[in-house]
């Protein structure tokens, strides 16, 4: 069954393996997560439940978020997110989800917002290649051919410059490295998107073997 949980990116370091390796991780601070409402098939119409990480000032929540926190005997949180696929019976509204939900050597898949980069030209965004910068070329940085004549238009889908980064994206398969169940951390390795600071979310592998 799916787990998961969600922490804080607090940036990347190295740790020796048994056999001498050295390994990149990512460390993720995952304080402990507030279950705030469990969805069954009968009400809502799948099954999912609902956590919420992080602690968010009074002034800054609203009266339903104040209630709907009040019924699971905890304070308004700033990020809420479902996790599906679950074993509702494994969870009870207020409990708390730990990192010790991993162990050393799950697979995971994390989720996050990348770091944005502004405006790019085609060559950073799309990794495209450039033209020759000598010998009297006249294309170095440019998009290319914006398509056939014919149609009158650019069709949709042509890599041109434009905004980069900034998108949720999911790096499938991590494997973690180590659970650090008195510091709240987990240490996954390679890297993760998103700056550092940044919400991370942490789930079981939907393609592990």
């Amino acid at each position: 069954m799916t787990k998961g949980i969600l922490g804080r990116k607090i940036g990347m370091t190295q740790v020796f393996a048994e056999n001498g390796d050295l390994i990149p991780v990512t460390v993720i601070e995952a304080t402990p997560n507030v279950v705030l409402q469990k969805k069954a098939v009968d009400t809502d119409g799948y099954e999912a439940i609902q956590i919420g990480f992080e602690d968010k000032r009074a002034k800054l929540s609203n009266k339903p978020e104040g209630g709907h926190a009040t019924k699971a005997g905890t304070t308004p949180k700033r990020f809420v997110r479902e996790i599906r696929g679950v074993e509702l019976g494994e969870y009870e509204v207020g409990q708390e989800v730990k990192v010790e939900i991993f162990a050393e050597g799950d697979v995971v898949d994390v989720t996050s917002t990348s770091k944005g980069k502004g405006f790019q030209g085609a060559i950073k965004r799309h990794n495209q290649s450039r033209g020759p910068m000598s010998h009297g070329s006249r294309y170095h940085r440019r998009p290319g051919s914006m398509g056939p004549v014919d149609p009158n238009r650019v069709f949709k889908g042509k890599k041109l410059p434009g905004r980069m980064g900034g998108k949720r994206k999911t790096i499938q398969n991590l494997s973690i490295v180590k659970v650090d169940v008195d510091r709240n951390l987990l240490l996954i390795k390679g890297n993760v998107p998103g700056p550092n600071k940044s919400m991370i979310q942490v789930n079981s592998a939907v393609k592990a073997n």
